[in-house]
């Protein structure tokens, strides 16, 4: 990881010089990046001009198709990342200056300006939230909307369903394995990448079967988890588990698309659902979605996010790592699967 500096600097309205750490992206991989394709960069940090804010970020996220926006892949409803320019993604942070009325100094906000200590924008791109309903902000980071989503939108989940979840211990898939069963499903089924991770999710998270895709060839093994089919599949991978769970599946089941793991992986892209004949005679439906084309359930799903916490009926398991100079490798450690749950980034202090 390369590291430079510039020497302009801006004062804040103390008239104490202000600096912060940004990543950039160095240059484009053609596989999977290192940790010299990034670079920290100590940059001024200006004041807020009318109708701007200036905002301390206290943590970011880290989400595996960040490495699809590093390789530039084609078709994703956002922007690559750029070689040179500082890199982008979810964050949450406290306003240190206001030149907007509609924010105010110590408003938490969550916004999109990830990848920096400091964020200075339009007041209109960053979102009020309350800093008591959560222990920590970090858990404004998580990815249980776009499970539920996924699952009550796109999936159009029904109770009495069998849902099977891939990449069931990570950030979506585990939210998604637990809020499928507080819905109403009658059984779900994770699949993880270890014997822990598969211990994890039938043991803490309450899966009704897991099974590692690395014992033997997946379709047999989700057989084997689901002998009378699955209704749902809640699909972060695409490749050959795509494929087994079109062979596994029920008639009319329903496919939620929200990632495309194997595309990042070592094995190389390969998420082709293979012979479609199956969706044909089955009458499958398989869907895509972002959480942006859902954002009025937000508020919904907040409530219930909440009370689930609070009456402890969902486990949130979050990694916390400790500032943006360790945020590439701990991104490159996200996708070999050295964590469980949520991954963020801690920037403050």
């Amino acid at each position: 990881m390369n590291a430079s500096s510039k020497n302009t600097t801006f004062s804040d309205r103390s008239g104490t010089s202000r600096t912060g750490l940004e990543a950039r992206l160095a240059a484009r991989p053609e596989g999977l990046p290192a940790s010299g394709d990034f670079e920290i960069i100590e940059v001024a940090v200006p004041d807020p001009a009318p109708g701007q804010v200036l905002v301390r970020n206290l943590f970011m996220s880290l989400d595996p198709g960040m490495l699809m926006l590093i390789a530039g892949e084609s078709g994703l409803p956002m922007p690559r990342y750029e070689v040179g320019e500082v890199m982008y993604g979810d964050a949450i942070g406290e306003v240190v200056a206001s030149a907007d009325p509609s924010l105010n100094e110590g408003d938490l906000v969550m916004h999109r300006f990830g990848w920096r200590e400091y964020a200075v924008a339009q007041a209109g791109l960053f979102r009020r939230v309350d800093r008591d309903a959560y222990p920590t902000p970090s858990t404004y980071l998580g990815f249980g909307l776009v499970a539920y989503v996924g699952l009550m939108d796109a999936a159009e989940l029904r109770s009495g369903d069998t849902v099977f979840v891939s990449s069931a211990a990570g950030a979506t898939g585990s939210m998604a394995g637990q809020i499928a069963r507080l819905k109403g499903a009658a059984r779900v089924i994770g699949s993880a990448g270890s014997r822990d991770k598969v211990a994890h999710l039938t043991g803490k998270l309450g899966f009704d079967a897991a099974f590692d895709y690395h014992d033997g060839p997946i379709t047999d093994r989700l057989r084997e988890a689901a002998p009378e089919g699955i209704d749902v599949y809640f699909d972060n991978v695409g490749g050959e588990q795509l494929r087994a769970a079109i062979e596994v599946m029920n008639p009319h089941g329903r496919i939620a698309v929200c990632g495309a793991l194997n595309r990042q992986s070592k094995a190389g892209p390969d998420d082709r659902p293979g012979d479609l004949l199956g969706v044909l005679g089955k009458r499958l439906t398989i869907r895509g979605f972002t959480v942006g084309d859902h954002l009025e359930r937000a508020p919904d799903f907040g409530a219930q996010f909440r009370t689930w916490l609070r009456e402890d009926a969902i486990v949130y398991d979050e990694t916390v790592i400790d500032g943006l100079a360790n945020a590439p490798q701990a991104l490159l450690d996200l996708m070999n699967g050295a964590y469980i749950g949520k991954t963020v980034v801690r920037l403050e202090g």
